[in-house]
């Protein structure tokens, strides 16, 4: 049983999802697959891979970015760009939203990415490297900032208020979130357009990632690699994707009639101030995210019913994560990662596990963590595993961990 559920102080309401996962294009397509996993196109890449040790991601399949965005604006963009605005537009007609607002400068764009455009950079160093100067792409920079998203989603909605780019690596989407959600509680703007974006199929980055020993080298049975909270997970699996919301004031939001899929509650950052690659092995960076984002909301630790982990199926990640769960929120809640099915999207993770919290929120029905087959005994609290789980909540958590000790925690409400 959860705690008696009370109203947070300021809750900015969540009326538009847009998704592009490797396990469906569309957010009911992406919560179809999760929920059924059997249904799931996620189809292994490994054409540009080959040869490294980890040499496969899961990729955005099914998806002609050029045939929807038209042939001028794809070759303006890189494709963490065409993800975040097919995205973007997806969360905009969910959300119902009259095209009279764009012009009125209240409506911000706020997109995290921990890498930008990485595969064009690699695209460009082989062209300069074999071909010479001459034949390196004058559109570099612009395509490959970390601000590409953001700036091409505002450009593409023709939205005139405050843009910005996040990167705090694997939590850029959470952090970008939160962002919003102070921006909505200042009154800096009455809708935000807020999540994140990312594609990094690049051999130099996950090449990097192998030597790290970061990523599954489970190359016989790829689609079975990443198993967060297993007892032989041994890294998580690259995925690309998006995931945004369009967030608003509640009393715009009413003022509008529209239809609130769920709010944003409580928001907190913290930074572990302890290693570029290793997050504080006692938890107390992502603990000191998560109280704060409790106090923001005003919710008590025993109204938590469910948690979207980071849970990256890193043998340290998920031990730390869920050990820290089990401190703060106790035993109650259900734990669940999408990681499994969608892979890590790094700075797009947040973006989407948050949309995807929404829907557990709207639905009262917790996603199963595929391929957990052997739970590992020193995980502490209650993963939902195999098939997914109906329970009534009115509270949930998304916590996110980033390379240098970036932490991020949101609190969602019914």
């Amino acid at each position: 049983m959860t705690a008696p559920y009370r109203l947070p102080p300021f809750a900015a309401a969540v009326t538009g999802i847009g998704l592009v996962t490797s396990a469906g294009v569309g957010a009911e397509a992406t919560w179809r697959a999760l929920n059924d996993p059997a249904t799931a196109p996620c189809v292994p890449h490994r054409d540009e891979l080959q040869g490294l040790p980890c040499d496969f991601m899961y990729s955005v399949t099914d998806l002609d970015t050029r045939a929807v965005l038209g042939v001028a604006a794809h070759r303006l963009m890189d494709r963490f760009s065409h993800l975040a605005v097919i995205a973007a537009r997806e969360a905009v007609a969910d959300a119902g939203l009259d095209r009279a607002v764009w012009d009125s400068g209240r409506v911000a764009v706020v997109i995290g990415s921990a890498h930008g455009g990485l595969p064009f950079y690699d695209e460009q160093h082989t062209a300069l490297t074999e071909r010479g100067a001459r034949r390196v792409s004058p559109k570099l920079a612009p395509l490959t900032v970390v601000n590409g998203a953001a700036s091409s989603v505002a450009t593409d909605l023709g939205a005139h208020g405050p843009s910005q780019a996040v990167s705090t690596a694997c939590s850029s989407g959470t952090v970008a979130i939160g962002t919003a959600h102070q921006m909505l509680r200042t009154g800096a703007c009455d809708i935000v357009v807020a999540g994140g974006a990312e594609s990094v199929c690049s051999r130099l980055l996950i090449a990097s990632a192998c030597r790290l020993k970061a990523v599954s080298t489970r190359i016989d049975d790829p689609q079975a690699a990443c198993r967060p909270f297993d007892t032989h997970r041994d890294g998580f699996v690259v995925g690309e994707g998006a995931g945004l919301l369009v967030m608003e004031r509640p009393e715009h939001a009413r003022a509008r009639g529209a239809a609130v899929r769920a709010h944003i509650a409580g928001y907190g950052s913290s930074s572990d101030a302890y290693s570029a690659v290793a997050p504080d092995p006692d938890g107390l960076g992502i603990e000191r995210a998560l109280r704060t984002a409790l106090a923001d909301a005003g919710v008590d630790a025993a109204a938590i019913g469910h948690v979207n982990a980071h849970g990256t199926s890193t043998v340290s990640n998920d031990l730390i994560e869920t050990v820290m769960l089990r401190r703060v929120l106790g035993e109650h809640p259900l734990v669940t990662s999408t990681k499994a099915m969608t892979g890590h999207t790094l700075g797009a993770a947040g973006g989407i596990e948050t949309a995807l919290t929404v829907l557990a929120l709207q639905h009262q029905l917790v996603p199963p963590t595929v391929n957990l087959d052997a739970p590992d005994p020193d995980i502490p609290v209650e993963v939902v595993s195999k098939e997914a789980r109906p329970a009534a909540f009115h509270a949930a958590v998304k916590t996110s961990l980033g390379f240098g000790g970036h932490n991020a925690a949101l609190v969602l409400t019914r």
